[in-house]
């Protein structure tokens, strides 16, 4: 019984060995934490900011003005046609955040060719937030991330904006809102 005791025991120091150098040969995996994350990884000259609006395409703009209206209480603005983005956009308020209601105003708006793929409509992109967004597209840029047009332009909100590739972007059009 003695033997077996000791070959246990040196198999026990031989395994703990072993394990205190994986251990020292992998760094220590900690949570993902989005309080400063986000806020330190763009870059010296510019940093994300908060979530402005989730954009939400609709095939009627009257009913989903009235489902988050009448429904769940929210206070929704009136529908603001903008011709020079070829959408009709109505604001709903979250508190903390927006949803913008996109409906196409004619056939060669960018909305009617995202309905006719997603007939029941859907989220179309997210907007968040950068400090100086001159210097986020010029440091995108340099990191290959590609923008759906050459410059910046005012949007909806009359910021200046630009929008990210989906490709670039793990499938998901992202809108850059000068804050």
């Amino acid at each position: 019984m003695a033997q077996v005791w000791k070959a246990a025991s040196v198999v026990a120091v031989s395994a703990a060995g072993l394990f205190s150098r994986v251990q020292t040969q992998f760094p220590t995996v900690r949570g993902f934490s989005t309080s400063q994350s986000l806020h330190l990884s763009a870059g010296p000259v510019w940093n994300l900011g908060r979530l402005n609006h989730v954009a939400i395409a609709v095939p009627d703009l009257e009913k989903a003005s009235s489902f988050y209206k009448d429904i769940l209480g929210a206070q929704v603005s009136e529908a603001v046609p903008l011709p020079e983005h070829g959408v009709s956009i109505v604001f709903v308020n979250l508190g903390n955040t927006k949803m913008e209601l996109l409906h196409p105003l004619g056939s060669n708006s960018p909305i009617a060719g995202f309905l006719q793929r997603n007939k029941a409509g859907g989220i179309h992109h997210v907007c968040i937030e950068v400090d100086n967004i001159n210097a986020a597209v010029m440091d995108l840029k340099k990191k290959k991330i590609r923008s759906l047009s050459e410059e910046v332009s005012i949007g909806a909100h009359g910021k200046p904006v630009i929008f990210l590739h989906p490709k670039d972007c793990g499938g998901v059009l992202v809108e850059l809102e000068q804050a």
